[in-house]
């Protein structure tokens, strides 16, 4: 019966020892409640601990950074241009006592955050113009680095950054986190991750944006037709000079080829100038006249030299016969 007894005490014993065990890991950290009040200091060291079972309760919080991501919403900047800003942030529980104490829990601390940091958010955008919360510098941007004429540039204004994007997110941050410190809660940092128009007006951003991107096109078409016409000419130019100098080496050469063609021909024909006035004289009739022509001259015509009998007398004897030549005349 004792060791009945007995063994019933060590099996107790032991479903006791390992009901109140627990373990934390590194990224977590504990609060001990008794009856939903916090008994002792929070547990942040990992490793295995103890509690009294069915009397505490372990609420394990963690302790490594954690992610909020708000809703974007409509928000007017201060230059009346109204815009979806999208945010993140990040953070951690820094006192588990007073966290537990104050949102309780996670869902808790998330509607916490929702409320400091969206308030904050809005507070900043409003006081900045558009120019400020998309930008950080004022580096001249690559859409007006393509030779843009001064009044096209003007037509585009996008103003001058004084703060800047980054500074205004710093700025939402110094003024969030002192409100979160009272929930044991640290912030740890908060970015702007989008920003756009609202529907209402992107209509109009986007055929202003096409408009400066036509506009920067036909400028690219119309230098482009201003070179492809120069080269153009260029190249006419150069053909016509290239056709001049080959006509006038042409006319060169040709001129060379006829008069040593008339030398050689005055040479042969030299020898015997009668002879030549005779062959010229047939040519001439032959490029004049055919077997159907009718010629009608004088009898004492130059032309008809050859076509009347030839007076052989004068120099060689009595007159021979005349050129016979198929040629019809009326003396």
């Amino acid at each position: 019966m004792k060791l009945k007894v007995l063994g019933l005490i060590v099996v107790l014993a032991l479903i006791g020892l390992f009901s109140s065990a627990f373990v934390v890991d590194e990224t977590e950290q504990v609060v001990i409640t008794q009856f939903g009040k916090v008994v002792g200091e929070p547990i942040r060291q990992p490793g295995l601990q103890f509690r009294i079972p069915l009397i505490q309760k372990a609420t394990y919080f963690p302790k490594n950074l954690l992610n909020w991501d708000g809703d974007s919403g409509q928000i007017p900047t201060l230059d009346k241009t109204f815009i979806y800003v999208d945010t993140f942030a990040r953070w951690r529980i820094t006192d588990p006592l007073l966290f537990f104490q104050t949102v309780n829990n996670l869902v808790g601390a998330l509607a916490r955050l929702d409320d400091i940091i969206d308030s904050a958010v809005r507070n900043l955008i409003t006081s900045y113009s558009l120019i400020e919360t998309v930008r950080k510098t004022n580096r001249e941007l690559d859409t007006f680095e393509v030779g843009l004429e001064e009044d096209v540039k003007e037509k585009s204004p996008l103003g001058r950054v004084d703060t800047g994007r980054e500074k205004i997110s710093m700025a939402i941050l110094a003024q969030a986190e002192p409100k979160l410190k009272k929930f044991g809660i640290e912030l740890v940092d908060v970015k702007i991750k989008r920003i756009n128009y609202v529907e209402t007006v992107r209509k109009s951003v986007y055929q202003r944006m096409i408009a400066e991107r036509k506009q920067i096109a036909e400028k690219f078409r119309s230098e482009g037709e201003g070179e492809a016409r120069a080269i153009e000419g260029d190249a006419d130019k150069e053909l016509k000079s290239i056709e001049s100098e080959a006509y006038k080496t042409a006319q060169e050469i040709k001129g060379g080829g006829d008069a040593e063609a008339a030398a050689i021909y005055a040479q042969a024909y030299g020898k015997d100038p009668e002879f030549y006035s005779f062959m010229r004289s047939l040519d001439l009739y032959r490029e004049t006249m055919d077997e159907k022509t009718t010629v009608v001259f004088t009898t004492d015509s130059e032309f008809l030299r050859y076509l009347k009998g030839y007076d052989i007398e004068k120099e060689e004897g009595p007159a021979e016969e005349p050129y016979a030549l198929p040629y019809q005349t009326n003396q």
